[in-house]
């Protein structure tokens, strides 16, 4: 039973890992200024970018990563210890092996849920993309890597995030399923990447109404629009 407990209270760490609200804490801590009320409303790296400037916005964007990489380590480097000091409580069929990347599944959700509905933000918040490539990096670079060169060259040609952020959750989910790796990992990339999609479908009206703002153009999203 201790074991389990144990197990749950690092699912919630994970959560807080991904809850930490960087782009909030930027515009507070920069300017005194909640950036949910400025340009888009968002969180996200992108209307730092319009807000606060480059710069800022690099570092949202380099924390966020490391946020949902940080809950992927920290999930490998918990469940074995967890596993080792209470060896004699686990189920004895438990297999450490087997379970741990359900473990880390498990984590990468919670911090992919924590990034989106932070708990500081009253349950709102990103849109997980940054969390998401730092998730991908942590459990398969390759993956990660593939689907930031999308994204890259997607930005680079429509200059268009949210189109970048789509496609290289797209190609995440079909590099993880052409790659040799666990099912949860698997799983973890396709639910995370759906969740992704699904999480920009003001995006995607506004992208089949040809009136997605580009990088660069202000955004005609209001304050109440879905946080990103």
């Amino acid at each position: 039973m201790v074991f389990w407990i144990a197990g749950v209270v690092g699912l919630a760490i994970a959560y807080l890992i991904g809850s930490t609200p960087t782009g909030y804490l930027a515009g507070k801590l920069l300017r005194g200024i909640d950036i949910r009320n400025q340009g888009s409303g968002s969180t996200g790296a992108t209307n730092v970018l319009r807000t606060l400037g480059k710069w800022p916005a690099l570092a949202v964007l380099l924390v966020d990563v490391l946020k949902g990489a940080g809950a992927i380590f920290f999930a490998g480097w918990l469940y074995p210890r967890l596993h080792g000091v209470l060896h004699d409580m686990p189920p004895a069929a438990l297999d450490l092996q087997a379970w741990l990347p359900w473990a880390v599944c498990l984590a990468g959700l919670a911090a992919l849920l924590g990034h989106s509905r932070s708990i500081w933000l009253n349950f709102k918040g990103g849109k997980s993309v940054a969390a998401g490539l730092g998730l991908l990096l942590a459990i398969s670079w390759p993956v990660g890597l593939g689907a930031l060169t999308v994204f890259g060259v997607v930005l680079a040609v429509f200059r268009i995030v949210s189109l970048g952020s789509m496609l290289a959750a797209l190609t995440a989910i079909a590099l993880i399923c052409g790659l040799e790796q666990p099912l949860p990992y698997r799983l973890l990339v396709i639910s995370g990447g759906i969740y992704v999609i699904v999480r920009h479908r003001a995006n995607i009206q506004r992208l089949l109404a040809g009136t997605e703002p580009r990088l660069g153009q202000s955004s005609p999203e209001s304050k109440t629009a879905a946080q990103s």
